[in-house]
């Protein structure tokens, strides 16, 4: 899957990294490379499914999609 991130100048130097396909998914660094390392983080947690949320039995299947 590739996916769109948006980078650009915070406050005291920091670099702001969001995901605008993600609502509310945002990270930071004090580099280039460390913002995309947190936000590549954040958006693999972002899309981490919650157990809780998934209810197997005889009437449901989870399946992993790839895309």
């Amino acid at each position: 899957m590739t996916i769109k991130v948006v980078l650009e100048p915070g406050e005291d130097g920091f670099v702001v990294a969001h995901c605008p396909a993600l609502k509310s998914c945002w990270s930071q660094g004090k580099t280039r490379e460390e913002a995309i390392a947190n936000i590549r983080e954040a958006i693999e947690l972002y899309l981490e499914a919650d157990p809780f949320e998934i209810e197997v039995d005889e009437n449901h299947e989870v399946v992993d999609l790839e895309v």
